[in-house]
């Protein structure tokens, strides 16, 4: 069994928190408001957890993305076309969402390890989580920048030169998230050009160094990269659970049960005013 990631020891075990099948919520800010607030319970000593979910159908920004001169008339045009918007509050830039994308959080402790306040090591444990995830799979999943990619970054996760996954990362004083999205079934190519259209849209005049310049063809599904066939959502989502009840089969039994008992999920009215909170402080700035 390989080694439990560094921030699971001494801290607790990791719980899991499974939304993946709940596509009925509207809003793409209700998922990163209960991120948000399940982070404030693990920072006052709450458990880690794993938060899986997905969307009916969203584009989400990045906040220098959603400051590009035109970004306006894109997010209209999206809206028309059936797409929650929003701009998100951790790192990366615009993502396209719908059910064929899971997402992934990891809520956890800052801690006092010395480890904890490198923001690499952090990114570490969630390409850790989806390579055991794809061990099966048979295929090597390599991390570094893939030119072309949308919501570029170093800790791109591919697979033969194709990318199929993001990560982006929010911290608080305590604790913090690592937030992955995996595109699993699907063309990725047709959400690259997605995404593509919203830049050709927004930039305006910008300057082509102040968002990503993206190619079609950088992009592919987990379904079309690694044969997990057409049901590859439930199918990655099934891994991803197999190897977190492998971290708590590893654990003290007794901390796991600790670690339960500690979890206070938050009301559904809390979340969507955290929701709202998040909406108000980017369309002020």
């Amino acid at each position: 069994m390989t080694a439990i990631p560094y921030l699971l020891e001494g801290t607790g075990p990791i719980l899991m928190l499974d939304r993946s099948q709940d596509l009925a919520e509207p809003d793409v800010l209700y998922s990163f408001a209960l991120d948000e607030l399940l982070c404030r319970v693990t920072g006052r000593g709450g458990p880690a957890i794993c938060h899986i979910w997905r969307h009916p159908r969203a584009f989400v920004m990045g906040v220098r993305d959603s400051r590009l001169p035109k970004a306006s008339e894109a997010e209209v045009l999206l809206q028309t076309l059936g797409y929650d918007t929003a701009t998100r509050h951790s790192g990366g830039a615009a993502v396209p969402l719908d059910p064929g994308v899971v997402n992934l959080s990891l809520i956890l402790p800052l801690g006092d390890h010395p480890n904890h306040q490198n923001f690499h090591q952090d990114f570490e444990m969630m390409v850790l989580l989806i390579r055991e995830a794809l061990k099966d799979s048979g295929y090597t999943v390599d991390t570094g920048e893939i030119a072309g990619a949308f919501c570029p970054g170093a800790y791109d996760l591919s697979i033969h030169g194709r990318k199929f996954c993001g990560i982006a990362q929010r911290r608080q004083s305590k604790s913090f998230i690592i937030q992955a999205f995996i595109i699993a079934e699907g063309s990725g190519s047709e959400r690259a050009r997605l995404v593509r259209s919203f830049y050709d849209q927004a930039a305006g005049q910008a300057d082509p160094a102040d968002y990503p310049l993206v190619q079609p063809d950088s992009t592919a599904s987990l379904e079309e990269l690694a044969d997990l066939g057409p049901n590859a959502v439930s199918v990655f989502t099934e891994a991803v659970k197999k190897v977190i009840r492998n971290w708590q089969l590893a654990a003290d039994p007794a901390a796991l049960t600790a670690a339960a008992a500690k979890l206070v999920l938050p009301s559904p009215e809390e979340i969507r005013t955290m929701a709202h909170s998040l909406r108000q402080r980017y369309m002020r700035e």
